[in-house]
C-alpha cells in the first residue's frame, strides 16, 4: 500500500444521498479477487447506458473529471453490502479521497484498509466544496493528511486559497501515512510474535503443530 501524504488532484462533485455499495461497483463485477481492472466498472449503472456507451453529463464521463482522485459526495456514502471490492474500484479508477457528511461503518473501515482517504465534514463545510469542485476552473483541491487540512480556491478573491481542517483517528492517520495495511502492520511485530512462539514452543512442546 502506497503512502498518503499529500494528494493534489481534480474532484468530482457526486452529490446524491444514500449511494451504496452496488450503485458503487454492481454485483455482476464481484468475480475477480483482485483489486486492479475494476476501474472501468465503477458507477456502472449511472456511468453507462445498458449497453456500454458513456452517459455524457455524468461527472466522470467529463473533463477534467475523468483524472478525478477526490470525490465529493453526500451522506452514507457506501452503505448496502460489505463488498471491499467497491474501495478497490474507486481506488483503481484513481480516487483516493472521499469527502462526506457521513460513511457506512464497514466502507468507512474499508477505505482504510485499501489506502483511501474518508474524511468526514459537516454539511457546512461540504456546501463549498460541491460548489468549487462543480467549476473545473476551482476543481483542484490539495489534501494534506499530516497536517489535515484540505486546501481549495475561494470564489472570491480569485486565485485566494481557503483551507478546511478535519479530524481523523491517529491510529488510522498514522497507518496511512506509513502505507499500512492490516497485514504489514502486523509483520512489523515480526520479531516479537517469532520470540512469543519460541518461547511457547519451548514450555509447552505438546501445543506444537509440528511433527
Amino acid at each position: 500500500m502506497q503512502p498518503f501524504t499529500k494528494l493534489s488532484g481534480f474532484a468530482a462533485a457526486l452529490p446524491l444521498l444514500n449511494v451504496d455499495t452496488d450503485k458503487i461497483i454492481p454485483k455482476q463485477f464481484l468475480k475477480t479477487v483482485k483489486r486492479t481492472g475494476l476501474g472501468k466498472n465503477l458507477f456502472d449503472e449511472i456511468r453507462f447506458t445498458p449497453d456500454g456507451q458513456e452517459i455524457a453529463d455524468f461527472v466522470l464521463n467529463r473533463e477534467p473529471y475523468r483524472q478525478a482522485k477526490i470525490l465529493i459526495t453526500g451522506a452514507n456514502f457506501g452503505c448496502g453490502s460489505s463488498r471491499e471490492h467497491a474501495p478497490w474500484a474507486l481506488a483503481d479508477f484513481g480516487i483516493t479521497c472521499i469527502i462526506a457528511p457521513s460513511f457506512a461503518d464497514i466502507f468507512y473501515n474499508n477505505c482504510f484498509k485499501n489506502g483511501i482517504l474518508p474524511i468526514v465534514l459537516p454539511e457546512e463545510a461540504i456546501a463549498p466544496l460541491m460548489t468549487a469542485a462543480q467549476d473545473p476552473n476551482r476543481g483542484e483541491m490539495e489534501i494534506d493528511l499530516e497536517n489535515q487540512i484540505i486546501r481549495y480556491q475561494a470564489e472570491f478573491p480569485v486565485n485566494a486559497l481557503t483551507e478546511f481542517r478535519f479530524d481523523i483517528d491517529l491510529g488510522r492517520k498514522s497507518r496511512l501515512l506509513q502505507g499500512l495495511d492490516d497485514i504489514a502492520e502486523t509483520l512489523g511485530s515480526l520479531q516479537t510474535i517469532e520470540s512469543f512462539e519460541q518461547q511457547r514452543q519451548s514450555l509447552q512442546p505438546w501445543l506444537s503443530l509440528t511433527q
